[in-house]
């Protein structure tokens, strides 16, 4: 699974390749010269506390040499480059040459960190991208079982993260292997005994590293989850803020979220112990490496029997230079196990299979000529859930306005949702006209549509915009004659910005007729063929009622209408009624039939005149 998920990340970053390319020649480049200025620090050290006769005279011994070894011949080239007439322009030359080297060495490291950078933010945007657009795909049924807050910490927290560990493992993965390398060429070079015996750092860091790194990802998988928690409580308690504040739950909010809150600090501060022991661990066995080779190198030059003191200067420099690196990879190791970690949650949501698909010959609508049918119709939401319609069959003529009544849990709703597929029936089939709706382009069915439920949904953003949502072009003449249907105008006109009034989050700022209204506006604008009413009056007062019942006769209109009613008296005058009874049709007739034939429907109506 782990080779799977580093494999898809391979993947992403494949497009890229010339931009890496040349992050990877930068990166080379870089490496050359950050060698060199350690190389010749070492040399400027020698220079300083040798005496510069020493120098003149061991350069001429090196140029009588016929053979070389690899070192001697660095050497050689490095003083043939540096040593001027005298001590001090030496000094001066050896000086300009490590500022010259330290100015170019930075330029490549400034272009291959920029261009990894844009690489990385650039896949980084394109998977949130792909990870919201693919979330638009899902049906209803997904976000019913999933917590918003979950589903933003996927997108927020978990990309941010796979962010990071892109970023990282791209500034430091292409440049400190190389780093490592070269060191390691000119170690072996100056003393192979000495490297030798410095490799065995590799093996105890790789066990350090690797330890830590699976202990990390175990907990950036449980952070990763605690932080869903926060933001679901969060979300659930910011949108429901009037019924905390109303209950005076407060207190209980406050304490709930502190809980998680340091369930989340103590997960932190365990991986954050686990990260910040790496470096230390990895320093300690190579200080203890290298304090190792400085007591045997130191004594073989204090004894005059093995390397030379400017080798032995060199070598440490080195030295010390690699274990740079070495302590960078590690830390590469621990945010690709965050990122591992993240990327798990990422993947497993991207690779969920939209329930509502469009076959590959699905059709498109325009309308309906005929009826809608439903034969046999099976569905239950899932194996947990014991409710379920069974075969639910009936017809709607175009132009009828059909009811659906029943009591709460009765499946009027879940009826009503099947029709524009927002969930896939598991039996039988729904057709508009002769097409069964499964062979209907979504968007083509959708759009001859108009919804409007009793829990009004509005957007935080301004009236005009939340009436022509969905709609590409409106003219104002357009929008000003939906609000007018829609008993809006007016209220809209006393608002001091008008149409341009920003409502708040779900029009927070606008009374319960009021945005009943503005979704009335909305579905008027689109003038859909087929509308949805699930009942949008039973929550408001009278006078509110009052308005939006007569928007919502205007709307009916020549159109073909489903009602579901909560408040039996607004269904008198219904084609059809359909009465639901635990998901299966109890009766269906006109209300005076079904008044006349006293089961079901006569009970629940009488019912509710004298509630």
């Amino acid at each position: 699974m782990s080779q799977r998920i580093y494999t898809r990340l391979g993947k992403l970053v494949f497009p890229y390749w010339p931009l890496l390319l040349i992050s990877t020649i930068a990166s080379l480049i870089y490496v050359v010269f950050n060698s060199l200025s350690v190389w010749l620090t070492a040399s400027l050290i020698n220079n300083i506390l040798s005496d510069y006769e020493n120098l003149v005279v061991e350069q001429a011994q090196l140029a009588l040499k016929t053979e070389f070894s690899l070192n001697d011949r660095l050497k050689f080239m490095t003083n043939k480059f540096i040593i001027r007439d005298t001590s001090l322009e030496t000094l001066q030359v050896l000086c300009l040459t490590i500022v010259a080297i330290f100015i170019v060495k930075n330029l490549f490291l400034y272009l291959k960190n920029v261009s990894t950078a844009f690489v990385q933010l650039q896949i980084v945007t394109r998977l949130r991208n792909r990870l919201y657009k693919h979330l638009q795909s899902l049906s209803l049924s997904f976000f019913h079982n999933k917590k918003s807050g979950d589903l933003t910490s996927v997108i927020i927290h978990d990309v941010g993260i796979m962010n990071s560990a892109i970023g990282t493992t791209f500034h430091k993965i292409i440049v400190e292997p190389i780093n490592i390398l070269t060191f390691g060429i000119l170690l072996f070079i100056i003393s192979w005994e000495l490297s030798l015996i410095a490799l065995l750092i590799i093996p105890f860091s790789q066990l350090a590293i690797s330890t830590i790194g699976k202990s990390i990802r175990r907990k950036a998988r449980r952070n990763t989850r605690q932080i869903s928690g926060i933001l679901s409580i969060i979300a659930d308690t910011l949108s429901s803020i009037q019924i905390v504040k109303a209950f005076t739950m407060e207190e209980h909010e406050i304490k709930r979220f502190k809980k998680e809150s340091w369930t989340y600090f103590n997960l932190l501060f365990r991986s954050a112990k686990l990260k910040h022991i790496s470096s230390p661990v990895i320093e300690t066995i190579g200080i203890c490496m290298a304090v190792l080779l400085l007591w045997l190198g130191g004594k073989e030059v204090i004894q005059g029997n093995g390397i030379t003191s400017e080798d032995f200067l060199r070598f440490i420099f080195l030295l010390f230079a690699i274990m740079g690196p070495i302590r960078s990879l590690s830390n590469v190791n621990i945010n690709l196990q965050n990122g591992y970690a993240s990327a798990e949650r990422f993947f497993e949501i991207i690779d969920m299979e939209p329930e509502i698909k469009d076959k590959p010959n699905a059709v498109e609508i325009s309308g309906l000529n005929d009826k809608i049918k439903f034969e046999n119709v099976g569905f239950t939401y899932d194996k947990e859930n014991n409710f379920s319609l069974e075969s639910i069959t009936f017809n709607i003529k175009k132009g009828q306005i059909v009811a659906l009544v029943g009591s709460s849990g009765s499946g009027k709703t879940t009826i009503a949702d099947l029709i524009p597929r927002f969930y896939e029936i598991q039996s039988g089939s729904i057709y508009i006209d002769d097409e069964d709706i499964r062979d209907i382009k979504s968007i083509s069915l959708r759009q001859t549509m108009g919804i409007v439920t009793q829990e009004t949904i509005l957007l935080n953003d301004t009236i005009r915009y939340n009436i022509t949502y969905g709609c590409s072009s409106v003219e104002d003449d357009d929008l000003l004659a939906a609000a007018k249907v829609a008993n809006a105008l007016e209220f809209i006109n006393n608002l001091p910005e008008g149409f341009e009034t920003i409502i708040g989050e779900k029009g927070v700022k606008l009374s319960g007729g009021q945005r009943q209204r503005i979704a009335i506006a909305r579905a008027v604008l689109k003038n859909p063929p087929i509308l949805i009413l699930d009942e949008a009056t039973s929550a408001l007062d009278s006078e509110s009622e009052r308005l939006v019942q007569e928007a919502i006769e205007s709307l009916m209109v020549d159109r073909t209408v489903i009602v579901i009613a909560h408040r039996f008296s607004t269904v008198r005058n219904a084609d059809k009624i359909i009465v639901l009874d635990k998901g299966k049709i109890a009766e269906q007739g006109t209300h005076k039939e079904l008044i006349q034939l006293g089961k079901h429907y006569k009970f629940l109506y009488y019912n509710q005149l004298r509630g």
